[in-house]
């Protein structure tokens, strides 16, 4: 895999995380302040992985894109 394939896949992943840990901060939080920041670390999270994934595919039509295994 390029080594900006590699980065767009680890990118995805750090996009998951974030969704996860934002589930994961909205089920403890206590305060309204707290909501608000999971908030925004779930949106900014939808928008990455939208991007990172739409990059994917260029790559992939490009033909640059070889496997997710790599």
């Amino acid at each position: 895999m390029k080594p900006c394939d590699k980065t767009i896949k680890n990118t995805i992943a750090i996009s998951e995380r974030m969704l996860k840990i934002a589930d994961q901060g909205d089920m403890v939080r206590e305060d309204n302040g707290c909501g608000i920041l999971y908030g925004v670390l779930r949106d900014s999270a939808y928008k990455i992985k939208k991007l990172a994934e739409a990059e994917k595919i260029a790559h992939i039509k490009k033909g640059w894109w070889k496997s997710d295994a790599e």
